[in-house]
């Protein structure tokens, strides 16, 4: 599906959904800005706009329709014999965790941005491109002034979204964290183990897009004015603060973790405890009932009218002396 918005360079909406064979007359028209969103498009569709329109590099389209496992960002200068204009690729993941399913579900998003267009890549729907479609249709902000703002509002939307994904998954810690105190069962065991691994992974997700937005946050790339600059140094920030909070919680993990260890122990010790003190309670009755069980007959009490009364008092005797013993040494 193609959708296209065509801007003012004031940020108000000029058009919309406009025929792909229209486009390159937008982009020649220096007073317009031309965003185009290509969500699950079609092999057409993408070789349309992507190469019959914008002239992309191939690399960078192929880049660009492959799934990429790591965010990237390059900067492409034509060359001799190139049609197409200046401008930035870039590779950004969204995330979102699912308490339900226990795992983080990665969306890319691929960006080529020049001086007078956006073009924006994704296999699904994209929540970050939502929101902000809507923001520049409205004019808040006027952030459909200019390509590099509006790239600016989606990576500031993408790191917004890392946050109630993040408050799932310190609601599903802390769950962890009452289990392994209360009932450590290996059911708990597996799931401390499967939201570690998925902080792991969501910590491999972060930390290249931290090198993408470093980048963008230096001022590296002149198609991103010297004035918003800041504006993503801002969001690199937030994503850098993101990254100490994962990291936080992978050791609160640890922690849960040995938890459930040292619980798992103590309960351990504890029926060990009890089956000692069982075994070390019933060791007279099993003394005496081993002795006079083995029927000899020159022992004595077999042949006493009180032979058998005796042998069970001396039974109930010992142990209770047993008891009161153990009782002394505060083992019971």
């Amino acid at each position: 599906m193609i959708r296209s918005l065509v801007f003012t360079t004031q940020g108000r909406l000029h058009s919309r959904d406009i025929e792909v064979f229209l486009m390159p007359t937008v982009l020649n028209d220096t007073n317009l800005f031309l965003w185009v969103d290509l969500e699950a498009p079609t092999p057409e569709e993408t070789k349309r706009v992507l190469e019959d329109v914008f002239h992309f590099h191939p690399l960078s389209i192929e880049d660009c329709v492959m799934v990429s496992e790591a965010p990237k960002i390059e900067e492409y200068q034509p060359r001799e014999g190139d049609l197409f204009p200046p401008y930035l690729f870039m590779v950004i993941h969204a995330v979102d965790y699912s308490r339900k399913d226990g795992v983080f579900a990665t969306t890319e998003l691929n960006f080529f941005l020049g001086r007078n267009f956006l073009v924006t890549y994704h296999e699904g729907p994209a929540r970050s491109v939502q929101l902000t479609e809507e923001r520049a249709v409205r004019g808040t902000g006027g952030i459909a002034r200019a390509p590099d703002r509006v790239a600016y509002n989606l990576l500031d939307s993408i790191v917004d979204n890392y946050k109630p994904a993040l408050d799932e998954l310190a609601m599903e810690i802390a769950e962890l964290e009452q289990q392994a105190l209360e009932r450590p069962t290996r059911e708990t065991l597996n799931k401390i183990l499967q939201v570690k691994k998925e902080v792991v992974h969501l910590r491999q997700i972060i930390g290249p897009q931290r090198e993408v937005l470093a980048r963008l946050a230096r001022g590296e790339f002149k198609l991103i004015r010297a004035h918003l600059v800041p504006y993503f140094r801002d969001v690199y920030d937030a994503l850098f603060r993101i990254s100490e909070l994962a990291q936080s919680y992978a050791d609160s993990l640890t922690g849960t973790l040995q938890l459930y260890l040292n619980v798992s122990s103590n309960q351990t010790a504890d029926v060990l405890k009890v089956l000692t003190l069982i075994t070390v309670l019933t060791a007279p009755v099993m003394i005496v009932g081993t002795w006079y069980g083995m029927n000899f007959e020159t022992i004595s009490e077999f042949h006493w009218r009180y032979g058998y009364l005796w042998a069970i008092g001396l039974t109930v005797v010992s142990t209770w002396l047993m008891y009161w013993w153990m009782r002394r040494r505060g083992w019971l």
